[in-house]
């Protein structure tokens, strides 16, 4: 079976309104035969649709003319009666056309360009030679001069119209199918799902064609509904004059590339990392985005005027911290502006709002409020914090400018641990520094990651970092325990997946070039090998009397009504931090409950709640605090 469209070049539809010549000469046809005349061998007149659908899908003078008979017998009444009177029947059926075609059973043969592209079926059951011919409605509107989308395609074939005009990628695509008649599957890699599809339309339109979307979800599991929808895809991509974009995410990757295998005319293939179709010759081309000085570019002409106002270094970092595309950047600028507020801030909170998108389908967001104010840490851990503060600020400094990038890719991201017991701080600290850094925070919870499947764990784990990297958010894995552990010595083939688990993951995280935090409560499980790769590890020690003094007195907001409150002797519950919170939150609804202020007295029954929660009971010093 050869393939249509095996080229691509600009036309339209022709225009095929009048087709009472064709069907002249078919009556005169069917009229011959029925005399017992010989039948000499005529092409049929010109017509402009007949011979484009000869042309795309190969069809010989006796395909073409079984193809206008079967459409002259429903819309012309000189054909129709003549065929009843000769057949008794106005039916096109195999009986009729063998007798007017010698090869009409070869012409309608399942495999032969006629039935195999759908442009005629055989209706009904019964005897093969008896049952009628029907032309499929969208090949007879095509005869017809009209032309539309297939509607069995609505809802899977989606136009695109994305225009992206200097897109460097857009024509290399559209020369690669100019310059090859055999037409290779191209395979667009990279995470930007809208530059891809940008610059596969702009590369449609450079080659006169149009686009259509096709999501790989939407591809049927079953080989026969496979196979079908194939041809219908095929067939429309001939007769519409388009290529197809099919997109794929990592679950859906295979099924696109062997669907793909099934489709002749233009095809592409977008995923993050696609796989290869079978079907020669193909084509990868590894589409990463612009880069920092191009997003910066873009930036400064999205703002305009509003760009100027600023200080060059604000620019510069929001082209460093976001990875947005052309698109994701003019849509933050036009977010930007329809603020009240003008300058810097605004457009950075737009910025942040496109890069999350991703991310907010497989992590939880966490809101930021709490500032370095009202942290309570020993002086050396909150200086370490600082630190990494200004490591997260300086990295692309440090990276790019200062030529580490170029030295060793490897180990240049901001990979930390924060250890310690329940409610020392950990989460609470990694709020703080998405608060400074003016980023978002995700938590992740690892014990959900972590999959019994061989694989998933580390597919998981790529969606989170593959989301995340356009806007560099602080990721927060908690439960570090779930996935770490001291498990260098292999045992089993348990171990063995679980240490290439805990390698990949710690791979993910020294590459990524936000701040990725490890949260666990137990650092003695954790294998050396492994800390080795962290760039800070902190402990989060449990609160001193001092340490507690001070949570006590932050812990309340300014507006909650307090009496008499005892910070001292508060401080002599042995309490984390967590504990302590809790216990102030349950004070301020007891409170609010009795229409009165926070006392000892109401701390003293929400403590009382938190010791039988903890499955503790206050010792004699604690009991104390409430004489």
């Amino acid at each position: 079976m050869t393939a249509p469209l095996p080229h691509i070049e600009a036309r339209e539809v022709p225009d095929s309104t009048d087709l009472s010549a064709v069907f002249g000469a078919l009556r005169r046809k069917v009229a011959a035969s029925a005399a017992g005349a010989p039948q000499p061998e005529r092409p049929l007149p010109s017509n402009p649709a007949l011979a484009e659908l000869a042309r795309i899908f190969l069809l010989n003078q006796t395909e073409v003319e079984i193809m206008a008979m079967v459409v002259g017998a429903d819309l012309d009444q000189g054909l129709s009666a003549e065929i009843a009177k000769t057949h008794g029947s106005a039916e096109v059926d195999t009986s009729f056309l063998q007798r007017i075609y010698p090869t009409a059973w070869e012409a309608l043969c399942p495999e032969a360009p006629l039935r195999h592209w759908r442009l005629l079926s055989l209706i009904g059951t019964g005897s093969y030679a008896r049952r009628p011919l029907l032309a499929d409605e969208r090949i007879l509107h095509f005869i017809l001069g009209a032309t539309y989308r297939d509607t069995r395609l609505e809802g899977i074939l989606e136009a695109v119209a994305l225009p992206a005009e200097g897109e460097p990628d857009a024509a290399r695509l559209a020369a690669i199918w100019r310059q090859d008649p055999r037409l290779p599957v191209i395979s667009l890699a990279g995470p930007d799902r809208l530059s891809k599809r940008r610059a596969a339309s702009e590369a449609a339109r450079l080659n006169g064609c149009m686009l259509y979307r096709l999501d790989a979800s939407d591809i049927p599991e079953t080989w026969a509904q496979r196979a079908s929808l194939a041809i219908l895809i095929d067939r429309e991509l001939a007769l519409s004059r388009a290529a197809v974009l099919i997109e794929a995410d990592d679950d859906t990757s295979t099924r696109a590339a062997r669907f793909a295998e099934r489709i002749t005319g233009p095809t592409m293939l977008s995923a993050r990392d696609p796989e290869m179709p079978e079907r020669a010759p193909r084509i990868r081309i590894d589409m990463s985005g612009p880069d920092r000085s191009e997003r910066l570019a873009i930036w400064q002409r999205e703002l305009g005027d509003d760009a100027a106002a600023m200080e060059p270094r604000s620019l510069e970092r929001l082209a460093e911290q976001f990875t947005l595309d052309a698109s994701g950047i003019a849509t933050a600028a036009g977010l930007a502006r329809m603020t009240s507020r003008d300058g810097y801030e605004p457009v950075w909170a737009a910025a942040r709002s496109q890069a999350r998108r991703g991310l907010d389908n497989v992590a939880e967001r966490v809101s930021t409020r709490a500032g370095w104010t009202d942290l309570v840490l020993p002086d050396s851990q909150t200086s370490i914090l600082r630190d990494l503060e200004a490591h997260v600020l300086e990295l692309w400094t440090v990276r790019e400018d200062w030529g580490w990038e170029t030295k060793t890719a490897r180990g240049l991201g901001t990979a930390v641990l924060f250890s310690g017991s329940s409610g020392t701080g950990k989460t609470f600290a990694a709020e703080i520094l998405a608060k400074s850094l003016s980023l978002d925070l995700f938590r992740i919870d690892l014990s959900q990651v972590v999959s019994k499947y061989i694989g998933e764990t580390e597919k998981n784990l790529s969606r989170i970092f593959s989301a995340a990297n356009a806007g560099g958010a602080v990721l927060l894995f908690d439960e570090a325990d779930a996935l770490f552990g001291k498990r260098s010595e292999v045992k089993d083939s348990h171990d063995r997946y679980a240490n290439v688990e805990v390698s990949y993951l710690l791979q993910e995280m020294e590459a990524y070039r936000g701040l990725a935090v490890l949260t666990t409560n137990q650092k003695s499980s954790l294998d050396q090998a492994f800390l080795r790769r962290l760039r800070y590890a902190i402990s989060f020690p449990f609160p001193d009397a001092r340490a507690r003094q001070a949570i006590w007195q932050r812990i309340f907001p300014a507006e909650t009504p307090l009496e008499g409150l005892d910070f001292e002797k508060l401080s002599q519950l042995n309490l984390t931090g967590g504990s302590i919170r809790s216990i102030a939150l349950n004070a301020s609804f007891l409170a609010a409950g009795a229409g009165e202020k926070v006392t000892m007295q109401t701390i003293r029954r929400a403590a009382a709640r938190e010791y039988a929660k903890l499955e503790k009971s206050l010792t004699p010093t604690e009991a104390r605090a409430f004489e």
